[in-house]
């Protein structure tokens, strides 16, 4: 009798730092997947994609030629013409408008980590994981900014302090149980917790990940 195999996960990069690129490119072929493409700038990225159809795209926010937002446009692009494909945007610095843009792009499968994150090989690699799962990431110091904003919006001034320790640990892409492993409670006070945050923000009962998404957004939106 023969045992399936999952096939590799397939990743195309996209960095205009060729060290970059051949970091993370060892990084993910020591964890068994495969990169199907290295690329330097948006247009190629779009190429690279479309002939390869990867499960991820691992993407700099910004590349060739005006090094501002071009890999944040192709990124965009490639989620309207390939939905099904992840994309994982790196960001050298904190743009939370880069971050919330990203989301509203799609529901499922983006992220959003500081570039210093890839030193914490763990961390970056569930963040690889999860967003090519379909999951969500965002960086815990975009979170972190939030928190500390002393303009943080009306519409978030409505949760509890513990409901807005959850809406935080939701925005780095934490499940309910990874949630309530960090903050030391019990698996129902999370879902308690999510269900509160929902309607205090006045989100529309609908299909649960979207409606997680919708509270992220008004968190990194300011309401």
């Amino acid at each position: 009798m023969h045992e399936s195999t999952k096939a590799p996960l397939s990743v195309v990069l996209a960095d205009d730092s060729v060290l970059l690129r051949e970091g993370v490119r060892s990084l993910l072929e020591e964890e068994s997947m495969q990169v199907v493409a290295s690329v330097g700038d948006g247009e190629r990225l779009l190429e690279a994609v479309a002939r390869h159809r990867p499960d991820l795209a691992i993407v700099d926010v910004r590349m060739p030629p005006t090094h501002t937002d071009e890999g944040l446009a192709a990124a965009l692009e490639l989620k309207h013409r390939h939905p099904e494909t992840g994309v994982l945007m790196l960001s050298q610095y904190v743009l939370r408008e880069y971050a919330t843009k990203l989301l509203r792009s799609e529901t499922s499968g983006v992220g959003y980590l500081l570039k210093d994150r890839i030193t914490d090989i763990d961390h970056f690699l569930e963040s690889v994981s999860r967003v090519a799962e379909g999951g969500t990431v965002i960086d815990a110091e975009v979170v972190r900014q939030l928190v500390t904003d002393p303009d943080k919006p009306r519409a978030l001034d409505a949760l509890t302090p513990r409901e807005n320790e959850v809406l935080a640990a939701m925005a780095e892409g934490l499940s309910n149980r990874g949630i309530a492993q960090r903050l030391f409670v019990s698996l129902s006070s999370v879902e308690k917790a999510v269900s509160s945050i929902f309607d205090r923000l006045e989100l529309p009962a609908g299909e649960t990940t979207s409606r997680r998404v919708a509270a992220v957004l008004q968190y990194l939106d300011g309401g």
